[in-house]
């Protein structure tokens, strides 16, 4: 399964890409779909965002992404890095004093914020002092009408934008207007863009709902449902990996990087992950995999003299059909991820106890009997603490996919 996402390019005065507007899709058809804008943008975020970053879709350059009030008033924003996003209000919100309170808070925390499709509404005239950038539709309003409105604005600090700039004639036009950024057909249609969709069961998602409504949070059961589902692992690991929070911090667990997220933010990334993923089709066999392998990791973690961390054992497994699942290198995907360094050891050069607790999973796996027999002896265990380890991580993940 794949998410869509049509990103336009924004020019400068010398017609040179300096970001992209990220646009929904649903399918390859290149068109808006009939679905509730909070949604969309929920999708944006959820499907692209917390799969490879925004960055990577806009070749680092800014990402223009449209937020409506819900989104605004509920602080979605906060989990992007300012320097990479712009923030677009929609042109048809209420400018209530909750937005304007949100949009004050955006642009303290050094976000900017643009008007989308700017009507000229004196009623956004309170918004100005938080506002970095004004876009304007070059084909709804005359040219007149945007000069007098200009005019009117005396704010050196706001950047004008042109959208839907489709000829020539209208590019020297709004240049001599003062706009320095520019939008339209006349530069470049939108590009349609296709990912490979980090899949997560509805059940699981109701399930973090759920818990989500508690107005005290269990950890260690929210710990579990993450565990059973590769995917709501990467994302929450994703979601972590922000300024916000500290790229410094290396996760061993998921009950750690729960912990560490907090009450609100985890909130948040599951009110995220329900609009967008609650349609999303039920696990592959690559899914299953995942969860026999973590789930053996973690058994074998176990049976060793020191317990050498059965949570990073885990977290080791989980993540070691990763690049499988996302169609992408597993040196890719590591790189954005805050996972401890030994689980990286073990998944990138396969010399640490996590890879040989690993191999030894990959080896039964595929039947590899000479193999597993070595590390087996290597790992001081015996034949039957394996069978029996092996036997309870496809009970476990057979149970998990059944939900």
């Amino acid at each position: 399964m794949y998410s869509f996402i049509a990103r336009q390019p924004i020019l400068d005065l010398n017609q040179s890409v300096v970001a992209y507007e990220l646009l929904f899709r649903d399918g390859e058809s290149n068109c808006f779909p009939d679905i509730d804008p909070d949604q969309a943008t929920s999708n944006i975020l959820s499907n692209n965002h917390l799969t490879l970053g925004v960055e990577n879709i806009t070749n680092n350059l800014p990402a223009y992404i449209n937020f409506h009030s819900n989104t605004l008033i509920n602080d979605f924003p906060s989990f992007l890095d300012p320097s990479t996003v712009v923030i677009e209000i929609l042109e048809d919100v209420p400018a209530s004093d909750a937005l304007l309170s949100a949009c004050k808070q955006l642009s303290e925390k050094g976000y900017i914020l643009a008007l989308d499709d700017h009507d000229f509404d004196p009623k956004w005239q309170r918004f100005f002092p938080y506002i970095n950038l004004l876009k304007i539709d070059v084909l709804q309003h005359s040219m007149l009408a945007i000069s007098k409105f200009i005019r009117t604005i005396n704010n050196s600090k706001i950047t004008l934008l042109a959208e839907k700039v489709e000829t020539a004639q209208q590019f020297e036009q709004t240049k001599l207007l003062g706009f320095t950024l520019f939008q339209g057909y006349f530069f470049a249609k939108p590009e349609m863009l296709k990912q490979k969709k980090v899949t997560s069961t509805k059940q699981k998602i109701l399930e973090l709902v759920g818990h989500a409504s508690c107005e005290q949070l269990n950890f260690d059961t929210m710990g579990e449902i993450f565990s059973s589902d590769p995917g709501l692992t990467y994302k929450l690991l994703r979601f972590i990996n922000n300024p916000c929070y500290g790229r410094s911090q290396e996760i061993t667990s998921l009950k750690h990087a729960l912990i560490y997220l907090g009450d609100i933010e985890l909130k948040k990334f599951i009110a995220l992950l329900a609009l967008a993923d609650l349609n999303h089709n039920k696990p592959t066999e690559i899914i299953r995999l995942s969860l026999i392998r973590a789930k053996f990791c973690e058994q074998i973690s176990l049976l060793q003299k020191n317990q050498e961390n059965p949570p990073k054992a885990f977290l080791t497994g989980i993540l070691s059909f990763i690049d499988g699942i996302l169609d992408h290198t597993l040196a890719t995907l590591l790189n954005i991820l805050p996972v401890h360094a030994d689980i990286k050891q073990a998944l990138m050069t396969n010399d640490n106890y996590l890879a040989h607790y690993l191999n030894l999973a990959k080896s039964i796996e595929m039947g590899h009997w000479q193999a597993s027999d070595l590390l087996i002896e290597q790992l001081a265990l015996t034949h039957e603490q394996c069978f029996i380890a092996h036997t309870k991580a496809i009970t476990w993940a057979d149970e998990m996919l059944q939900d």
